[in-house]
């Protein structure tokens, strides 16, 4: 999809991405153990979706869980996972009446089969839904995305469906993971930590970043506006020049 054009009005994002950061050390400020911290990382998950619900953006991608993550201690995978199976369970219909599609992305082969079953039952319940496009990427990572594309658009080449000379960004575009949502236009990390840790690392190459010092579970409905009021602040000239922009050339 082509980005928006860059001199339009300030504007909502169409699609925001979140790295949800910091559960463990919230958890660890209370002396909590870090499940601790991300039980109360999934309350800010619902805050979350119903801002987005009610600020009208189309779409919300949450970075839940990373291929990388699987290196974490095995009782905090294995809560997670829990967690998880638990939050699908009870949230589901919920988020179904309210008009969310749900999508899990990335490589979901890796999970225990009665998870994957779930995942799998929430996105065809929610398959027709249009309110709000929530992606949870789960195993997922940036490099991981990119390299499963080129595979898949070489199989093409290999089946005649298109010529290797003619293989560039536009024809691998389609193969990546949410090629069919509007680009990534706002990209929010949490917890003081500044990188994007494998995420999204294709569709993000126009986003704007905000970096938010706030502990995930503390990210509530005036930090999220924070976050748009600072985006609505940029000035998004995709390859242009601000002079561009300025004489309506954006």
């Amino acid at each position: 999809m082509t980005p928006p054009p860059a001199g339009a009005p300030h504007r909502l994002p169409r699609h925001v991405a979140i790295v949800m950061d910091g559960n463990g050390r919230w958890a660890r400020k209370r002396l909590r153990p870090r499940t601790f911290g991300h039980h109360a990382g999934q309350k800010a998950v619902r805050n979350a979706i119903e801002f987005c619900l009610r600020r009208g953006i189309a779409a919300l991608t949450l970075f839940a869980f990373s291929s990388e993550n699987w290196q974490r201690p095995e009782d905090e995978v294995g809560a997670l996972m829990e967690l998880f199976l638990k939050a699908l369970d009870r949230e589901v219909d919920e988020l179904h009446g309210h008009g969310v599609r749900i999508r899990f992305v990335g490589e979901l082969a890796a999970f225990a089969p009665a998870l994957a079953s779930r995942m799998r039952a929430a996105m065809d319940k929610t398959a027709a839904n249009t309110k709000l496009m929530l992606n949870i990427a789960v195993n997922y990572g940036g490099r991981w995305d990119i390299a499963q594309a080129a595979a898949r658009l070489a199989r093409a080449a290999q089946a005649g469906e298109i010529a290797p000379d003619q293989i560039d960004e536009r024809s691998l575009a389609p193969y990546l993971c949410l090629a069919d949502q509007p680009p990534v236009d706002l990209f929010i990390r949490t917890g003081g930590e500044q990188r994007v840790s494998n995420f999204l690392l294709w569709q993000i190459a126009y986003a704007e970043i905000y970096f938010s010092a706030t502990l995930w579970p503390d990210f509530d409905a005036a930090a999220f506006e924070q976050a748009l009021a600072d985006y609505a602040g940029r000035e998004r000239r995709f390859g242009k020049t601000s002079a561009q922009i300025a004489a309506g050339n954006g």
